[in-house]
């Protein structure tokens, strides 16, 4: 899945062995290790990590090893840290040490930025960066798309996730079965995980020949173009990347108003509770309805997600954070940055 067309853009693999002292293998350290040496080796000014565990705890292990020269330590959270792992005693105080030692953290939604300061308490501030998305030009055209998956004129309804259970794939499936236009729908999954254990309620719904599910896929842009709308059931987000793709190619999203997703969403499309199936449902029906409405949503959730998460928006805010943290090293260190 990993393509570098960049030449400024680097990968560097961290080997992670079996060794007969320990019961499973250690990624942690070893990376460690790697983002020391190549620290070194290239003079960085700044880990930038995401997720605390390991990442930044592996961070903060490198800048032992390297002493004064090390980088400074910018650390992104995306939810699981705080909503998951933060809950967790085995976990929580090796959180807060990497949160505390990092030089600049920051949230991916003013949701999870206030979730994270009520359950660790800290100090220090944390600065919220959304994430962005830059769609690329999909290779097939929306009607080769469509005719690959078996679709003349269905409304296709979208949904890609890991299929965690936060994500409430029960709500997604009972959304879809009771659509009162069920007939004219196909939903389609992207699948970033196993889809088998919810393939008993596609049955018990009725809905099986609505479903279409595709796993592992790398390449989405073409899928999105070939949507109509797109549907997310969870019970937390704290961002919702899917949300903010479907967004840019034009497609309107009927979800649940939780965690952070009103911040992606905004105006651009109604937001219903959690749970509430009737409401989600009686959504899409009118989507499917009334096509003009769907030209109007999709449209104003792109211009949302162009306005507010391109690129072009967020990389500065990512930038000046970098130029602050290496200022501050500089101003301590008394040299120059490096040219990476």
């Amino acid at each position: 899945r990993l393509d570098l067309p960049q030449d400024n853009l680097h990968f560097h693999r961290v080997d992670v062995a079996q060794n007969p002292l320990f019961p499973s293998p250690d990624y942690t350290l070893p990376l460690a290790v790697k983002m020391a040496e190549v620290a070194r080796a290239q003079q960085l000014d700044v880990f930038h990590v995401h997720y605390a565990v390991p990442h930044a705890l592996a961070a903060c292990l490198a800048s032992q090893m390297l002493g004064p020269s090390a980088p400074r330590i910018v650390t992104t959270l995306h939810g699981t840290d705080t909503t998951l792992l933060g809950q967790d005693p085995d976990y929580r105080m090796a959180i807060e040490h990497a949160l505390v030692h990092s030089d600049a953290v920051t949230a991916v939604s003013e949701s999870l930025r206030n979730q994270t300061q009520e359950i660790f308490r800290l100090k220090r501030p944390i600065k919220v960066i959304p994430n962005f998305f830059t769609p690329n030009k999909p290779k097939r055209s929306r009607k080769e798309v469509r005719r690959d998956l078996g679709l003349t004129d269905e409304f296709l309804v979208l949904h890609m996730s890991s299929l965690r259970s936060v994500k409430r794939i029960d709500l997604l499936l009972q959304t879809i079965a009771k659509l009162k236009n069920r007939e004219r729908v196909r939903l389609f999954i992207l699948a970033g995980g196993p889809f088998d254990p919810y393939e008993p309620l596609l049955d018990q719904l009725g809905i099986r020949d609505v479903v279409i599910v595709r796993q592992n896929t790398a390449v989405v842009d073409e899928y999105l173009q070939a949507a109509d709308a797109g549907l997310y059931t969870s019970e937390y987000e704290s961002f919702g990347l899917s949300i903010l793709e479907t967004m840019f190619y034009g497609k309107p999203v009927v979800a649940f108003g939780v965690g952070g997703i009103p911040e992606v969403i905004g105006n651009s499309c109604p937001l219903f509770p959690f749970g509430d199936t009737d409401a989600a449902a009686a959504a899409l029906d009118a989507l499917i309805e009334f096509p003009a409405q769907v030209r109007e949503l999709g449209e104003r959730s792109r211009v949302r997600a162009i306005e507010k998460f391109s690129a072009d928006r967020i990389l500065p805010q990512y930038e000046a954070l970098y130029c602050d943290v290496i200022s501050r090293k500089l101003h301590r260190a008394g040299r120059e940055p490096a040219t990476q």
